[in-house]
């Protein structure tokens, strides 16, 4: 697949085939996640792969499995979401927060080595740890997509990282960024549209 391909057709994808990855496509796929641009040149990055079924509802047992219409009103009020397509996309993706991980065929979990605290940062140097992670989690995404499957992603929200430390088992040194779904798009899933962007516009030459 042509590499712009893979950008036109990385999309957040939240329905999937019951369909298993192999070995080879997950360790191709981290791999790539790997060779991405790291802030200390260590690469000090693990992932963990859970396809155990039992595991899997372990780990995802903090996540909350829906929401009602008016827990949904009120969240787009408190976080001032005044778009339309921004609300639409929203509506689509928080009832699906469980379901999208459960169904995948694997969760992955990103784990960066924690030398400086992300959360409490003393400058914004401290956050290149933090940067470089997600840098690895785009290549992993684009690599997916490559080899034609999709994936998406939870921030962990209140005590999930912690819970998700203490199902997986991995050290306090290292810090969790998201839950990653990884499986074999559904098809003819209908997607929220996304905002049209005029590349011109966004480019500005010389200065601002």
């Amino acid at each position: 697949m042509d590499f712009y391909e893979v950008i036109e057709k990385r999309r957040t994808v939240r329905d999937f085939e019951a369909e298993e990855i192999a070995d080879a496509v997950i360790e191709r796929i981290i791999l790539a996640a790997l060779k991405a641009p790291t802030n200390d040149h260590m690469r000090d990055w693990h992932y963990i792969v859970v396809r155990d079924r039992e595991t899997v509802v372990k780990l995802l047992d903090a996540i909350p499995k829906g929401i009602s219409d008016e827990d949904m009103d009120k969240l787009i009020r408190d976080w001032n979401l005044d778009d339309s397509l921004q609300q639409e996309c929203y509506r689509k993706a928080v009832p699906k927060q469980y379901r999208m991980l459960f169904e995948a065929s694997a969760v992955i979990i990103p784990l960066l080595k924690q030398k400086t605290d992300i959360l409490h940062p003393d400058n914004i140097s401290h956050l290149n740890g933090f940067a470089s992670i997600w840098c690895s989690i785009e290549n992993l995404f684009l690599a997916a997509v490559a080899e034609g499957y999709g994936c998406n992603l939870r921030i962990p929200l209140g005590e999930e990282s912690e819970y998700a430390r203490e199902v997986l088992g991995y050290p306090d040194d290292y810090y969790m960024p998201c839950f990653i779904g990884i499986g074999k798009p559904k098809d003819n899933v209908p997607l929220p549209k996304q905002k049209d962007i005029n590349v011109k516009d966004r480019i500005h030459w010389d200065r601002f």
